[in-house]
């Protein structure tokens, strides 16, 4: 444990050098490089002249010296003038610039997709020159290659597909996929990213166009964490869609069938863990935007026999810990208050449940880490779904919720009842925190936030936590115009900080797990640890505070 800890010391600082570039972009500049013991070794290549240059892995363009070009017969094949990587990312940079509104397939297809294109076909030819303009550039393209724009992406991978990236498993594959994980080049992966598509950010089921969140995040375990990109791999398991419009497309990608449940689905997912980790068995799994019903089943079914954790109800709940111990902070009070916090979370999905789960963990441990104080934590989160206000009334309750669901009599006494909006939540119990990760935009409406400003915290802190930015809860600008200046303000997608006026500016924080799950995959590889404990997810959050 200390020595994951001290790894992810290691990992956290990259993940603040990722915050500060958020600021200053000239704060990641600096050379780096990768974990793997390959990364300052020279790469043995088989490959010879168009093929190499058709390699993105290996491809180096104009900066191929006039020595590599004799050696791997690449003379004549090239412009004569050998460039550095500084001059070849000039030349991109301007040529970006001046693409960008060109890219852009018709008024439809906003800036930032534009951008998109531009990029990945960049990816497509040259993997090194990419990351080092990502690394870069953090500021201006982690939005682009994650959220927000990943989310629009996914929507339109269909139609944006034009070179694979990545495994694709699908239900058709049953008992094919040991042999099938064998057509992968790389003979070492470190990192696997798995989606199955049912729930991408807060966009619903995109089945097999998914896999962009995939190659989205691991983008971001090269650029932020130092991972070899030659290690890493996307993997998209297709077990059908359930949603309408994809299965009547005749351009969708994905099997056009209604997805696998119950068991038959459980084993498809088992076949594919088996596979990976016979071939690669120190790799490290995240799961990504799983659908809620399966996230916690598959996390409870894996986490202590392999390397593996659910970004969704694990990382969003690090990162929403950091956020609200951060919080307390601000507030002015001592961190031994934060068990007294008061918090009212709307949606009890995956990562709402989740958020909940490892707070409540995080106040019993406060408090002396007893089964009393387990049990008294959880009086201090009100939950509130689609359905209003969780309590011990609400019929056909999810087990994962059924810990939070408020006593009926004591809610009664707080003038609250089963199902109460969340605007009668807000008012009765006036908490410290409101907590969006409901994935439905504009869901902190104005009587919502007026409501919050009969909050009993001199600072009332807002994490408008769902993504994209299109449903997030609210936006800064409604949050700090309709409940004040002081307040604190947190979002999952990245917004513009606010003129309040008389030079001062309300704050616009981000609190995405992009600030964690690269650190926990780092910590996890450099530390050697066969599992990934609640303990590690903690040490993570702490340090990513």
């Amino acid at each position: 444990m200390s020595n994951f800890y001290n790894q992810t010391r290691a990992a956290s600082s990259l993940m603040r050098r990722l915050k500060r570039s958020l600021i200053n972009p000239t704060a990641v500049t600096r050379p780096r490089c990768f974990t793997t013991a390959e990364g300052h070794r020279p790469t043995l290549v088989h490959k010879r002249s168009l093929d190499i240059l058709h390699d993105p892995w290996f491809n180096k363009g104009t900066a191929f010296s006039m020595t590599e070009r004799d050696r791997l017969d690449l003379r004549g094949l090239l412009p004569p003038n050998v460039m550095s990587s500084e001059q070849q990312i000039e030349r991109f940079m301007v040529d970006l610039k001046r693409l960008e509104v060109q890219a852009r397939d018709g008024p439809s297809d906003p800036n930032a997709l534009a951008k998109w294109r531009i990029l990945n076909r960049l990816h497509d030819r040259n993997e090194t020159m990419y990351y080092k303009v990502l690394i870069a550039n953090i500021e201006e393209y982690a939005p682009i290659v994650y959220t927000p724009t990943v989310g629009l992406v996914c929507q339109n991978y269909s139609g944006l597909f034009r070179r694979p990236r990545g495994m694709y498993f699908s239900a058709e594959d049953r008992g094919e996929m040991m042999s099938m994980v064998y057509n992968w080049p790389a003979d070492q992966v470190d990192m696997i990213v798995v989606t199955d598509g049912s729930r991408i950010l807060g966009l619903g089921d995109l089945g097999v166009q998914g896999i962009g969140i995939a190659i989205g995040k691991l983008d971001l375990y090269v650029a932020a964490a130092g991972i070899n990109p030659q290690r890493v791999l996307p993997v998209m398991i297709d077990v059908g869609t359930n949603n309408e419009k994809l299965l009547k497309n005749p351009l969708y990608l994905g099997l056009q069938q209604h997805r696998l449940d119950g068991d038959e689905y459980i084993a498809v997912i088992d076949e594919f863990m088996e596979a990976v980790f016979t071939r690669w068995p120190n790799v490290i799994v995240q799961f990504e935007d799983f659908q809620s019903k399966w996230a916690f089943k598959l996390l409870q079914r894996y986490r202590n026999t392999h390397r593996m954790f659910n970004d969704d109800v694990q990382g969003t709940a690090g990162v929403a810990i950091a956020g609200l111990l951060g919080a307390v902070r601000a507030q002015g009070r001592p961190m031994i208050d934060f068990p007294k916090q008061k918090i009212v979370v709307a949606g009890a999905g995956s990562a709402g449940i989740g958020v909940v789960n490892a707070a409540r963990k995080t106040m019993a441990r406060m408090l002396g880490n007893t089964e009393h104080a387990f049990d008294s934590a959880k009086s201090q989160f009100w939950v509130v779904d689609a359905n209003g206000l969780i309590t011990d009334e609400r019929e056909n309750i999810d087990p994962d919720a059924l810990p939070f669901a408020r006593n009926t009599n004591e809610a009664g006494r707080q003038g609250l009842r089963e199902g109460s909006s969340l605007v009668e939540v807000v008012r009765q119990v006036r908490p410290d925190v409101l907590l969006g990760l409901s994935g439905v935009g504009g869901l902190f409406s104005k009587e919502v936030l007026e409501a919050l400003k009969g909050s009993t915290s001199a600072k009332p802190a807002i994490f408008a936590m769902s993504n994209p930015t299109k449903n997030a809860e609210c936006t800064p600008e409604e949050a700090f115009s309709i409940v004040g200046d002081n307040i604190i303000f947190a979002s999952g997608s990245p917004f513009r900080d606010v003129d309040l006026g008389n030079r001062q500016i309300g704050h616009s924080n981000q609190g995405n797990n992009m600030y964690l799950f690269p650190g926990i995959g780092l910590g996890t590889l450099l530390s050697g640890s066969r599992i990934i404990s609640d303990g590690m997810l903690q040490a993570a959050a702490e340090r990513c505070g």
